[in-house]
């Protein structure tokens, strides 16, 4: 019998987009013939699927769902916003989401490979391939990501643009899941790259002094020690969530809110992290 090797499972699976574990059962079923393995992926049921993989998918929608213990948010692509739309693709979507949020899978390659709950006798991957076929165009399972809930902590998540836009925050704190979701609306809206100015990385302020610096050529030192301070301190306010003008009142800042709502509810609170997913991103 040939010896199935992983590159001719990864090639098998980037003619296809079928799975690896079914790559990999298709050329042991098939003597490493690569082409009796596609024949014998179309015989599963996968042959209009296995036409439409290789288009281009660049809409689609971002949907979570959470348990006591996770928040979960996957992002599905499409060939269309006409198929995102689609009563059947969102079902998909949210069938896909919630076995994720119970079984907390560590990668997005084990959970394709996991067997759908609701039908025992196939894998989410081929559950996606269903979908394929009944909606007539390529679809992809994107990412995933698996948040932990710290009992400590407050997540809001926020959907925008009938799911095109997905922000999460975690505000360390109990109870404050509203403030976190009002954030989350914020961080949609003004797309921060950071948490506070301290995450600025060393390259990106090293940069950003460099082109400073470069702009005001030939004042004395003294000068323009202050206005590369300015101009960091502008980078921050534009890209830093806790230096941005709230959206919601913009006489105050992010952190300023927050600190706000810590002094009216006597608790510790802070921004700890965000997420922020945008379709085709």
């Amino acid at each position: 019998m040939k010896t199935v090797t992983p590159e001719m499972i990864k090639e098998l699976r980037e003619m296809t987009g079928v799975s690896m574990s079914k790559c990999k059962e298709a050329l042991v079923e098939s003597n490493g013939d690569k082409q009796k393995a596609v024949d014998y992926l179309r015989k599963l049921g996968m042959t209009s699927a296995l036409k439409k993989e290789g288009r281009e998918t660049k809409e689609g929608m971002i949907g979570f769902a959470e348990t006591p213990d996770v928040l979960v948010v996957i992002e599905a692509n499409t060939e269309t916003d006409f198929v995102a739309q689609n009563e059947r693709f969102r079902t998909f979507l949210d069938d896909i989401c919630e076995q994720a949020a119970k079984t907390k899978p560590s990668s997005l390659q084990e959970f394709m490979d996991q067997i759908y709950s609701k039908d025992k006798k196939i894998t989410i991957d081929q559950y996606r391939n269903l979908v394929i076929q009944a909606l007539g165009e390529n679809i992809q399972v994107k990412r995933l990501e698996v948040i932990q809930k710290d009992p400590n902590c407050s997540l809001g998540v926020y959907s925008h643009m009938k799911g095109k836009l997905v922000t999460v925050v975690e505000i360390k704190g109990k109870g404050e899941e509203e403030l976190a979701k009002e954030i989350a609306m914020h961080v949609a809206a003004d797309n921060p790259e950071y948490v506070n100015p301290e995450d600025l990385p060393e390259s990106v302020k090293a940069r950003e002094e460099e082109i400073a610096r470069a702009q005001i050529k030939g004042k004395p030192e003294n000068v323009v020690e202050k206005i590369v301070i300015g101009k960091i301190k502008a980078y921050c306010d534009q890209f830093c969530l806790t230096c941005q003008k709230f959206i919601k009142n913009p006489d105050v800042t992010v952190g300023q809110y927050v600190e706000q709502r810590a002094r009216d509810t006597k608790k510790t609170l802070s921004i700890r992290r965000f997420w922020r997913w945008r379709v085709g991103q």
